[in-house]
């Protein structure tokens, strides 16, 4: 069994910053790709960055510029740096992980239980 807990979001102004945090836990093998997506009020889930366990990267447009992803495979944690924050980055934002089996080294996704960002003044 394994678990997402993700930690940082809360209320900014616009023009602020905030940092996220997910650290995994529990039964862990191995971690591939790591991710944030983010599900805004009355609107469908969407991705936000993702990060490989090799440091490649992947931003949705409308963060680019903004927003920086990145990793430490050592605590399994992943992080989303966000910088210039608009009103419409207010969502909750979720962190996914894909694990590996050690026995069959096949693939399987968790998602963290998702913490508020509001950006407003």
């Amino acid at each position: 069994q394994v678990q997402l807990v993700e930690s940082g979001g809360g209320l900014v102004q616009p023009g602020g910053s905030l940092s996220l945090s997910c650290q995994a836990s529990g039964n862990i093998f191995r971690i591939n790709d790591m991710g944030w997506y983010r599900q805004p009020p009355g609107k469908q889930r969407e991705l936000v960055a993702t990060i490989t366990r090799g440091g490649s990267t992947n931003y949705v447009d409308s963060v680019k510029g903004r927003f920086t992803i990145s990793r430490d495979n050592a605590k399994n944690t992943v992080y989303l740096q966000m910088n210039s924050l608009k009103p419409e980055d207010t969502a909750v934002y979720y962190c996914k992980a894909e694990f590996l089996r050690p026995s069959t080294y096949s693939a399987y996704t968790y998602w963290g239980q998702g913490t508020q960002v509001t950006v407003s003044s």
